[in-house]
């Protein structure tokens, strides 16, 4: 079962690995990034990160289209990281159901003018997608690590 779809521009880091894994007892990271997934030196550095007894799957939104209802079908807890919004908007037009979507970590860069909390910072189309997530139905919280208190990004960008 998919226990938790984040998004999160660092995808397996400190947050992820203290804080996440542990309190949801996530027993698989399936990390899906078709830029990633073709980059065998960023794999290498995120399979060193990856706590021990922990899986970890890289995969194209190709490859997680095909693989999610399965893994949302079995008994094991995947935590499923997606670097930006481009990647959870191209899963949901492939049919994956996400009923609700965390927003860890959305990083500044140029475009980003709007900070909400610590760690999230949204262009406009970041915006434009987070409102598209939302009105498909998909439950839209800001949060860094589980004791966080969540964020309502859709009352902050309205």
């Amino acid at each position: 079962m998919i226990i938790l779809y984040r998004v999160d521009d660092r995808l397996v880091h400190g947050q992820v690995v203290e804080g996440w894994v542990p309190h949801l007892h996530a027993e698989e990271l399936a990390v899906v990034s078709d830029e990633l997934a073709g980059d065998e030196m960023r794999r290498a550095i995120m399979r060193f990160a990856t706590p021990e007894g922990v899986d970890l799957k890289i995969m194209t939104v190709d490859e997680a289209a095909a693989y999610l209802p399965e893994a949302q079908a079995s008994r094991r807890r995947v935590l499923l990281l997606l670097p930006g919004l481009d990647e959870a908007l191209a899963l949901s037009a492939k049919g994956i159901k996400i009923p609700s979507l965390n927003i860890g970590g959305m990083h500044y860069s140029a475009g980003k003018n709007l900070s909400i909390g610590k760690a999230i910072f949204l262009s406009e189309a970041d915006c434009s997608a987070l409102r598209e997530l939302s009105s498909s139905g998909i439950a839209i919280e800001g949060r860094g690590v589980p004791s966080d208190k969540p964020l309502n990004l859709m009352e902050a960008i309205a």
